[in-house]
């Protein structure tokens, strides 16, 4: 956390980013994009305005308790916030063109009877805070405490360039500061502020930026030099690109999503990295799923979810209409792999994955699918839980196809 108070032009600028996430509906990641697009911000200073956005949204609805307001409130009432949030962790006031006042005396009592809410405490709004009771039973409080927290900052080795402790070596040359993860062997922790987009070891494509539980899920589909693999819900395709690496180069990999714009994207990205063997295809209808039947070793089905394990990289979700969503999303999970699932081979794996850790979303929809689907048999499957690893939250299953 901070040790000084946001500049003017910095808190500004904290207000302008919430300000199209609480009051225009707009993504925290397209907002930051937006307000930091044209500055020439060094890299500590827009880390600091990352740092204090991310963690008004994390914990909004305790910040809007302690200073007596609501989250609708925020265009008008949004320097109250941020003079909230400098008093709660103990700085001084920033020196902003328009600001209104804290009664502190209010402040400390709200404080006080806050510290007596443990979900309020975490920033945890009450539907979720239901369902991950209800799901998650005796698991929750402490996941409910992890997801309150900032997110680590991770990147994943490219393989078909470099080997990490070299990256590392190369990182510390640019001045980035970075440690290997220990459980994660592709996995490196950036540990200062620096501007890794900047970086000659980016634009060389020697690592990616992903979470370490994303690795995890990508590494459980064990791919291998020469085989046919589908990523069936590749979105971007930081999970594609790490199978590409997996593959050494070797075999045919298709990254298939429903939008070309994140095809394109993974096109530019997996030129970068040297990813020869990514094909990517759009899906336009169900019959390129049926054009492709029986005919992958591996299929990676990382499906749309409510994104409950990113919370922390993601804190927006928690105050839009995921709870409404949910239903819905379990429904397109349902049909995802119940149709692609055809792709598998027999003898071939699916490895279903999601960015949630609720039951719902991850055992219940496997334990469903294999009850619905006798040709395929459990081999094995993780919940990658924030509070027991300090990565983003994930799930992953693998299963086998044993006949036609």
């Amino acid at each position: 956390m901070l040790t000084y108070p946001l500049s003017g032009s910095s808190s500004e600028l904290v207000l302008n980013i919430l300000t199209m996430v609480l009051n225009q509906g707009k993504p925290l990641d397209r907002a930051y994009s937006h307000n930091f697009s044209g500055l020439k911000l060094e890299p500590t200073e827009q880390a600091r305005i990352t740092v204090v956005a991310g963690d008004i949204l994390r914990r909004l609805n305790l910040y809007c308790f302690i200073v007596d307001i609501n989250a609708d409130e925020f265009d008008r009432m949004g320097s109250k916030l941020l003079n909230g949030w400098h008093l709660f962790h103990g700085l001084d006031l920033p020196k902003m063109q328009y600001s209104l006042q804290v009664d502190e005396k209010a402040l400390a009592a709200n404080i006080e009877s806050a510290k007596q809410q443990p979900a309020l405490w975490d920033g945890c709004p009450q539907w979720l805070d239901d369902l991950g009771q209800q799901q998650l039973k005796d698991k929750w409080p402490a996941e409910r405490a992890a997801l309150m927290q900032a997110p680590k900052r991770f990147i994943r080795v490219n393989e078909l360039k470099c080997d990490r402790q070299k990256l590392i070596e190369k990182l510390a040359k640019e001045g980035v500061t970075a440690v290997s993860v220990e459980t994660v062997p592709s996995a490196v922790e950036v540990t200062s502020d620096s501007a890794l987009f900047r970086t000659e070891c980016f634009k060389q494509g020697l690592f990616e930026q992903q979470d370490a539980g994303s690795q995890l899920v990508a590494a459980a589909v064990d791919a291998k030099p020469g085989m046919r693999v589908v990523d069936a819900c590749a979105g971007a395709g930081g999970k594609t690109l790490h199978i590409a690496a997996q593959m050494q180069g070797k075999g045919r990999l298709l990254a298939m999503d429903v939008e070309q714009w994140k095809l394109d994207n993974l096109k530019t990205r997996a030129k970068r990295a040297g990813a020869h063997n990514v094909e990517t295809r759009i899906i336009a209808s169900s019959k390129t799923i049926k054009r492709l039947k029986l005919s992958a070793d591996r299929v990676l089905l990382d499906v749309p979810c409510s994104g409950l394990g990113v919370l922390k990289r993601n804190p927006d979700s928690k105050w839009r209409d995921t709870a409404e969503r949910l239903p819905i999303l379990v429904d397109l999970q349902k049909q995802i792999i119940d149709s692609y699932s055809r792709m598998v081979k027999v003898g071939g794996m699916l490895v279903y994955a999601t960015c949630s850790i609720m039951p719902e979303e991850n055992r219940l929809q496997v334990d469903r699918f294999l009850a619905e689907h006798p040709h395929f048999s459990f081999i094995d499957d993780e919940t990658i839980l924030s509070s027991e690893h300090g990565f983003d939250g994930f799930y992953l299953a693998r299963m086998i196809r044993n006949e036609e």
